[in-house]
């Protein structure tokens, strides 16, 4: 399938998506929402995908939400209506790869179906996160309820309550946990690519289970969790068997966040 909203491009085992409608600060149409749910599967069943950078174009914003002047497709029953965050979500398609979103200038409203689902985020010193529903008369739900697993409730619903009168910083952002690192705009994207790189370059399927395992216990209360997890090791692990073998194995040069 060729994209028309986004660009898709995989170099050295890292997929990198890239928003691609920056005329219109890069709002999600149906035709996005299509394509999204196309190239999740694509990211989900290609081995030579290990991870997957999530970015947008333009220097303005990496998404200002759902583009109001073209409708998604609703079905005249609401109760048969999908959540388009069905189709934008990572998690929902049942990706397990790992995703590191890359933001920069505006970041409001829908693009939390992509943040609340991916591993980490990577901000530019220049962005700001907003949430236009309540200034518009719209009840938001969506994306606080699930911006409220990452951060502070307090943050979330000031956020999502005092709508357009204000804008979280990036270095608010960095302050509460909603992104793990800043970086200036500048050096964004060759930055989150060679952090991508690393991750990529460690065995696949432990990666993979790694962030399994997180995502599906996630929400389950500690014990369980932890009950849940342990099937994950003793799965994806060769432990105790002769496969175990450290050979070759050359221990990186660390560097100090």
């Amino acid at each position: 399938m060729t994209y028309e909203t986004v660009l898709f491009d995989v170099a050295d085992h890292v997929a990198t998506v890239t928003l691609n409608r920056p005329d219109s600060l890069n709002s999600f149409n149906q035709q996005m929402v299509d394509e999204f749910a196309d190239l999740w599967q694509r990211v989900r069943s290609d081995d030579d995908i290990h991870v997957v950078v999530l970015r947008a174009a333009g220097e303005r914003a990496f998404c200002t939400g759902v583009d109001v002047s073209s409708k998604l497709d609703f079905p005249e029953n609401i109760w048969s209506a999908d959540d388009p965050g069905l189709g934008l979500s990572p998690r929902a398609n049942r990706v397990w790869k790992p995703v590191i979103a890359a933001v920069h200038g505006m970041v409001a409203g829908g693009a939390f179906y992509w943040l609340n689902d991916v591993d980490f985020i990577v901000s530019a010193d220049d962005a700001t996160f907003f949430d236009p529903h309540v200034s518009y008369g719209m009840t938001s739900a969506l994306e606080p309820v699930g911006l409220a697993k990452r951060i502070p409730l307090g943050e979330v619903m000031r956020w999502a309550l005092v709508g357009l009168d204000e804008r979280m910083s990036a270095k608010r952002a960095y302050e509460i946990g909603l992104v793990s690192e800043l970086v200036p705009y500048a050096e964004l994207f060759e930055h989150v690519d060679a952090l991508a790189r690393r991750i990529a370059a460690k065995p696949p399927t432990a990666v993979q289970g790694t962030v399994k395992a997180v995502w599906e216990t996630l929400g389950m209360e500690r014990a369980t969790a932890q009950a849940v997890a342990w099937n994950y090791p003793m799965r994806g692990n060769p432990i105790g068997t002769a496969e175990v073998s450290r050979d070759g194995f050359v221990k990186p040069e660390w560097s100090l966040r």
